[in-house]
């Protein structure tokens, strides 16, 4: 596998093969001595166009603890806020004997335009395009959910998610909705109807709208944040509302089975969707 740009581009059997090997790494990493010379001698550029603390910071990390040369790459301070295009920027990284591209942009699509630009030889890994794909973030979950739940082993059968919250502009729900179900698990997704998208109904998850009674049944609930930046309209009257009805409080806290765990992808809007 050259590119990781959706998950529908993993099978089961590779979705399960980065899980094992992730699960290994994690050992190492727990250990004295946390560095391998896996990728010594490539470079690797985190090309990032949106703004991002974890995932580029991870990515980072990452790189550097397989001995990678790491360039990172970020629109301020670059020719970018001059505006370079894309096309023009992929150029400059190829002449630089790049091996590999982490990007992160806002429009979706652009991570398979990367991969497929006859501008770029290396590999390319979507870190978030636009309101399409996540799919390091999903495979980062289901890792979580497989640890804490799982023993570590194996797939998600039988295991109950659900995903809270602003479901439309969330690509982190696209792809954990894609990778969750396809190892097995049952996913819900519970959001008012205005932060849905259209065609929903075909994803491979069922919709509720109705927090309570779902909660009882959930073995990882994963609270998504209202992405209020990519909101030109009203999609729910008020904060206060939306968190009444789709907010993580004490109240329903309670309705979770004890052994359950709760995620959310960061950064948290604190007092919408979850109690400060």
């Amino acid at each position: 596998m050259k590119h990781l740009l959706s998950i529908e581009d993993l099978s089961y059997e590779e979705a399960l093969s980065i899980l094992d090997t992730a699960h290994e790494m994690a050992r190492v990493s727990d250990g004295p001595v946390k560095k391998l010379p896996t990728l010594r001698g490539r470079t690797i550029v985190n090309l990032f166009l949106e703004d991002s603390t974890r995932t580029r910071i991870s990515f980072e990390a990452a790189a550097k603890r397989l001995s990678a040369d790491v360039i990172n790459f970020a629109a301020k301070g670059s020719s970018v806020s001059k505006g370079e295009s894309l096309k023009d920027t992929a150029q400059t990284l190829q002449a630089m004997g790049t091996d590999a591209v982490i990007i992160r942009h806002s429009a979706s699509g652009s991570a398979h335009w990367l991969a497929h630009s006859p501008w770029m030889n290396g590999s390319v890994i979507n870190a978030g395009d636009g309101t399409h794909e996540h799919p390091t973030q999903a495979l980062l979950d289901a890792f979580t959910i497989r640890k804490h739940l799982c023993g570590g082993a194996g797939d998600l059968g039988g295991m109950n998610v659900g995903i809270v919250g602003d479901v439309l502009h969330s690509r982190v729900a696209r792809s954990n909705v894609l990778l969750l179900s396809k190892l097995g698990a049952n996913v819900v997704l519970i959001a008012p109807p205005t932060l849905l998208p259209v065609g929903v109904e075909s994803w491979p998850a069922t919709v509720s709208y109705d927090f309570n009674r779902e909660i009882p049944k959930l073995d990882a609930l994963m609270m998504l944040r209202v992405q209020q930046e990519r909101m030109n309209d009203y999609f729910f009257p008020t904060s206060r509302e939306y968190a009444q009805y789709f907010g993580l409080n004490r109240d329903r806290l309670t309705l979770l089975k004890q052994n359950s765990i709760i995620m959310h992808p960061g950064p948290m809007n604190r007092g919408l969707e979850i109690t400060a």
